[in-house]
């Protein structure tokens, strides 16, 4: 197990794609915080980019990594090693080159500029963004075969946390305007991984008055050190669910 983790995890530190993305992270990084005169607010136009981009690219690539794969996966199989070790070995080494992708090129410019609490929970988010979509993509790769149908059901999960749940929880906010929905949006913030991420770290940056009393209601839940633990339990599950599934899948996958 630990030599098939090895050779996922280099083989992916090598790939272009991946050594681009850094670069890409670092150049975009540095040059936001040198354009602040504040760090604090190159720490919020960089928030943004993080939330969009991370995911983008840990669920696309890890997607068609694993289908460019299916020829190592066979060989694999065919030797006298378990399944879930298999499987759990090829994330294991995705999700910790695109956890070690991001924190060099956007943990590192956070540390240098932004040492605070707040810097530590994006970076955290960020780590943690990367290992959930990595986990997500494995489990759409492993229900379809297809790998052009595959990469298109990836890039519509991404568009859906990214975009398309937001417009779904302002139409439900509009349509039902009436009724106090201020507390069941902290349970609906748990079903996105992004916006739950996203609140976290605007509450650590004390901006949670723009959110009006929804904001008030997320601080008086996520501000507290049990919320805080709920909220990290919640991101976790986010990453652990889709892998566990995906684990059992690939199990009895005709390959």
């Amino acid at each position: 197990m630990k030599k098939i983790i090895k050779y996922v995890f280099i083989d992916i530190l090598r790939s272009k794609i991946v050594i681009g993305f850094t670069i890409f992270l670092l150049i975009l990084s540095l040059s936001i915080f040198n354009l602040e005169d504040n760090s604090s607010k190159g720490l919020l136009s960089l928030l943004n980019i993080i939330l969009i981009i991370v995911p983008l690219v840990s669920i696309l690539f890890s997607a068609i990594y694993v289908y460019n794969s299916s020829e190592f996966l066979e060989l694999l199989v065919s030797q006298p090693l378990k399944r879930k070790s298999i499987w759990l070995s090829l994330y294991v080494g995705l999700a910790g080159a695109m956890a070690l992708s991001f924190f060099v090129g956007a943990g590192i410019p956070i540390l240098m500029y932004e040492s605070t609490p707040t810097g530590y929970i994006m970076i955290i988010i960020g780590v943690l963004l990367s290992v959930i979509f990595v986990s997500i993509a494995m489990l759409a790769a492993v229900l379809t075969r297809d790998k052009a149908k595959g990469i298109g059901v990836v890039m519509l999960l991404w568009l859906y946390f990214s975009l398309l749940f937001d417009g779904l929880i302002l139409f439900i906010l509009f349509e039902f305007a009436d009724y106090p929905l201020e507390k069941p949006m902290v349970f609906l913030s748990a079903l996105n991984p992004i916006d739950l991420g996203r609140i976290m770290i605007l509450l650590k940056m004390d901006v949670s008055a723009l959110m009006g009393y929804t904001g008030a209601v997320f601080k008086d839940f996520f501000g507290t050190s049990t919320g805080f633990a709920i909220a990290m339990v919640v991101m976790f599950a986010w990453a652990a669910i889709p892998l566990w599934i995906s684990v059992k899948k690939f199990k009895h996958k005709d390959l």
